[in-house]
């Protein structure tokens, strides 16, 4: 009898877990709930918080659009007491003025409650006028409050781009004016006076001495002039080279200051200091 040869089971192919479609408090969720189902504590119940007992009768009366002129005194007294004893209930901390307001009411509304006596009925003054009035004032600065709140505040709209600069000084150097561009700017003042010719010969004493003296007398050491303004054109030829020649001078002596921004710019000369 021959034996069949038994063939090897196949190895299980590996298979992908179940991937959870949520993960609550760090447990993996594969199943869906039957039920909806919410956590004890995951509930949270949040009381709207006042500033003090006039910000809350203030929301009572405006929750149910009330007059403020005319207040039901008892029921307001009534709902007052209620937000007192909830807060006494959950053990918050209740401060002096919500009692002394209770007890405000309370009397309020015990002599609105008692008869009054015929003969001053008619000059005995509203037991709910003085609360009426502090009632509008608060309003009012409440509201200016909200107004001044809502505007535009620098930190939290409004935010100012600063800019640090460098504190360090620039130091600017002039360039120093060569003789030849000094020659240049003379030859335009040359080509100028060329324009002013005149057929008239007539010998004038020109002074270098003297012309040096007026050249000082129009510049100091303050403001700068133009080079060419020191040159007067319709003196002709010999009134330019004189001029020229006092410059030249004076600038031998240290006595005058050449600048020039850049080059080929005007020439300004002004006193040495």
């Amino acid at each position: 009898m021959t034996t069949a040869a038994t063939e090897p089971t196949p190895a299980p192919s590996p298979q992908q877990a179940e991937m959870p479609f949520a993960i609550v408090r760090g447990e993996a969720v594969t199943a869906m709930p039957l039920d909806l189902y919410i956590p004890p504590d995951a509930l949270e119940v949040i009381l709207e918080t006042f500033e003090g007992p006039l910000d809350l009768l203030l929301y009572l009366i405006r929750k149910q659009n009330l007059d403020i002129l005319d207040i039901p005194i008892a029921e307001i007294t009534r709902q007052y007491m209620a937000y007192v004893e909830l807060m006494q209930s959950a053990r918050l901390e209740l401060a002096a003025e919500y009692l002394l307001m209770a007890a405000m009411l309370a009397e309020i509304k015990s002599r609105m409650l008692l008869p009054r006596p015929t003969e001053i009925e008619g000059e005995e003054e509203d037991p709910r006028a003085q609360l009426i009035r502090r009632l509008q004032e608060y309003e009012r600065y409440r509201k200016a409050a909200e107004d001044i709140d809502d505007r535009p505040r620098v930190g939290r709209e409004i935010f100012l781009a600063v800019v640090e600069c460098d504190d360090k000084p620039v130091k600017r150097v002039e360039p120093n004016v060569t003789l030849f561009e000094m020659l240049d700017a003379f030859r335009s003042v040359l080509q100028r006076a060329e324009m002013y010719r005149h057929h008239r010969v007539l010998m004038e004493a020109l002074s270098v001495r003297e012309r040096m003296t007026q050249i000082l007398g129009r510049i100091n050491a303050e403001h700068f002039l133009s080079f060419e303004s020191l040159f007067d054109v319709k003196e002709g030829r010999m009134g330019v080279v004189v001029t020229f020649m006092a410059v030249l001078e004076l600038l031998k002596e240290s006595l005058l200051v050449l600048v020039q921004n850049e080059p080929f710019a005007p020439i300004h000369v002004k006193a040495v200091a």
